[in-house]
């Protein structure tokens, strides 16, 4: 049966927002809920099973090795929270799962800093429990490697840079072992890291990532969505001081975010991440951003990261060659391509409580509205703020 046996099992970007949370906003609460997007059927059972190897997270710990391992890597991370983080344990009873027929029910709810590291890794355990209770036999390991060293040669052949993104909703993580092992093995530079830590250090390559939608959404509960990626980036660089300098465009469309993205915070970060919307109108605006600010976009960086496959990342590398910088977080195209339909969900924050306040509503407007979350009355509302059309 599948279970997490690492607490480095995680996305990197997970780490770095709760080590930020601790130091800025450590009385802060939040609750998350799963969203089914793909409207898979769970068996019965699932909600049973699921919940069982929740609770075996508990058990688990950073280890002196994991501690060293992360240390060394991430020198701009405080030594304080490396010994904070030896001392945290998953509390199950932060989780609550329901299951209603074939529907899943999953509510995240406690202070920020602890409940920040549940959503990875429930979510990968959601899509290999289903894989595995729903009787759905993948590719063989062969196959799965041949696919892999497949599309990594193709992907030499652009001359790019690629990491693996794939944990969130990975086929198992005997597959994503697999995936990882080979990309690391494969012999040109192509390959730069992962975004699993545990990963990252078993393979010893690079832990990726910076900060997600979360971060920005916590900030429009606290400060209003007007100052929201303004105060989000700032607060990110008072944490970071110029390191971890990609910030993540489209928590309230890329539209708004290039109007708060001053001159300042663009000279600051080495660029912006997309993940939603048309790449190629992306990139379109970002090249426009950076020249409008006197900054030469080939100094700057964006990294695609949205159900990115071979086909996507040729053409968006056609267009940007020779007029900005850019590199590709990819996802369940590596670790989710058995020949099985891949799952699509996922679990987001719903609603944060400041230090001072009160529960609050958040929400994601992305550059495509069938991935906007959140209460439809706030969606309104902050279109309204922001003067979205």
């Amino acid at each position: 049966m599948p279970r997490i046996s690492s607490i480095l099992d995680n996305d990197f970007y997970k780490f770095t927002m709760q080590f930020a949370v601790v130091k800025l906003f450590p009385k802060a609460r939040a609750r998350y809920q799963l969203i089914n997007r793909g409207q898979h059927a769970y068996p019965p059972g699932f909600g049973d099973k699921l919940r069982e190897k929740v609770h075996e997270m508990a058990q688990l710990r950073l280890t002196r090795h994991e501690k060293e391992f992360f240390a060394n890597r991430c020198p701009y991370i405080d030594p304080v929270y490396f010994d904070f983080l030896q001392g945290y344990r998953y509390d199950p009873a932060e989780v609550t799962i329901r299951q209603n027929g074939e529907s899943l029910d999953i509510h995240i709810e406690g202070y920020w800093y602890r409940t920040i590291l549940w959503e990875v890794p429930i979510m990968s355990l959601i899509c290999e429990l289903y894989y595995q209770m729903t009787a759905q036999v993948r590719i063989s390991d062969t196959e799965v490697v041949r696919i892999v060293r497949d599309k990594i040669i193709k992907y030499d052949a652009l001359d790019i840079t690629i990491a693996d993104f794939g944990t969130r909703r990975r086929h198992s993580y005997e597959v994503h072992d697999l995936v990882i092992r080979t990309l690391q093995a494969h012999p040109s530079a192509t390959f730069i890291g992962t975004s699993n830590v545990h990963f990252a250090m078993k393979y010893e390559t690079r832990p990726i990532g910076t900060h997600a939608h979360e971060w920005f959404m916590f900030h429009a509960a606290k400060y209003g969505y007007k100052m929201a990626n303004l105060l989000g980036l700032e607060h990110w660089s008072e944490v970071y001081r110029g390191d971890l300098g990609i910030a993540l465009s489209d928590t309230y469309t890329t539209e708004v975010f290039f109007k708060q993205f001053d001159k300042k915070l663009t000279k600051l970060f080495d660029g912006v991440r997309h993940d939603s919307g048309d790449a190629i109108e992306f990139a379109t605006k970002t090249i426009q951003h950076y020249k409008s600010k006197g900054i030469d976009p080939l100094s700057k960086t964006i990294i695609f990261s949205d159900g990115l496959d071979y086909d996507k990342v040729a053409h968006i590398v056609g267009f940007c060659r020779g007029k900005i910088g850019y590199s590709f977080g990819i996802g369940t195209d590596f670790t989710n391509d058995v020949g099985l339909p891949r799952m699509n969900i996922v679990l987001k924050m719903t609603e944060a409580f400041p230090d001072e306040g009160e529960w609050t509503p958040v929400i994601k407007l992305s550059d495509e509205p069938y991935k906007h979350t959140g209460e439809e009355n706030e969606i309104t509302l902050a279109k309204h703020v922001l003067n979205i059309h």
